[in-house]
C-alpha cells in the first residue's frame, strides 16, 4: 500500500508538471496546440476520476502537500469534465470540513466549477476577459461582498491577484 501511495504521489506531481509545461497552449492561436492542451487535461481529468473512485480526495496526509496541490490543479483544469470537477468539489469540501485540505483552493475550484456550469462565481477568482487593459472577473453572486469573501478563505484582494498576471 505504501508503495502504491508513493507511486500515486509521483503520478500526480508528474501530471501537474506536464500541465504547467503545456498550459501556455490553453489559449493558443494554433488550434493544434489548443487541442493538445485539451487532450492532456482530459486524460488527467479521467485519471483523477479513477483516483477519486479508489482513494477519495488525495489529501496531503495521504500523498503529501505537493501531490495534493497537483490533484487540485488537475481538477481545476478539467473544464470539459464537469462530472470530475463536481466530484472533486464534493470530496474536497469534505476534506476542508475535516481540516484536511485548504479553503483557498476549494474556493478556486468552486468558482471554476460554477463558471463552467454557466453560473455566477462566489470569490471572483475566474477572469471573464480584459476591458480597457484591466482583467474583469466573471460575474459574481454578490459583487459587493467579493473582497470580504476572498479574505475569509485566504485569497488576496482582487487587484493584487490580477496584478500578478499583468
Amino acid at each position: 500500500m505504501a508503495h502504491d501511495i508513493a507511486a500515486l504521489a509521483v503520478e500526480l506531481t508528474d501530471m501537474a508538471a506536464a500541465d504547467h509545461r503545456t498550459a501556455v497552449h490553453a489559449n493558443s492561436d494554433d488550434p493544434a496546440e489548443q487541442l493538445a492542451w485539451r487532450r492532456l487535461t482530459a486524460r488527467h481529468g479521467d485519471r483523477l476520476g479513477e483516483i477519486m473512485a479508489e482513494y477519495g480526495w488525495p489529501m496531503a496526509e495521504l500523498v503529501g502537500d505537493e501531490a495534493a496541490h497537483a490533484a487540485w490543479l488537475i481538477a481545476q483544469h478539467a473544464d470539459r469534465q464537469l462530472d470530475i470537477q463536481r466530484r472533486a468539489l464534493q470530496l474536497m469540501q469534505q476534506a476542508v470540513s475535516a481540516g484536511a485540505a485548504g479553503p483557498r483552493e476549494l474556493a478556486f475550484l468552486r468558482d471554476r466549477t460554477l463558471v463552467n456550469e454557466g453560473r455566477q462565481q462566489v470569490y471572483g477568482t475566474q477572469i471573464a476577459g480584459v476591458k480597457d487593459g484591466a482583467p474583469v472577473p466573471w460575474p459574481c453572486e454578490e459583487p459587493e461582498r467579493v473582497e470580504e469573501l476572498r479574505a475569509t478563505v485566504g485569497i488576496e484582494p482582487f487587484d493584487e491577484y490580477v496584478a500578478r498576471f499583468s
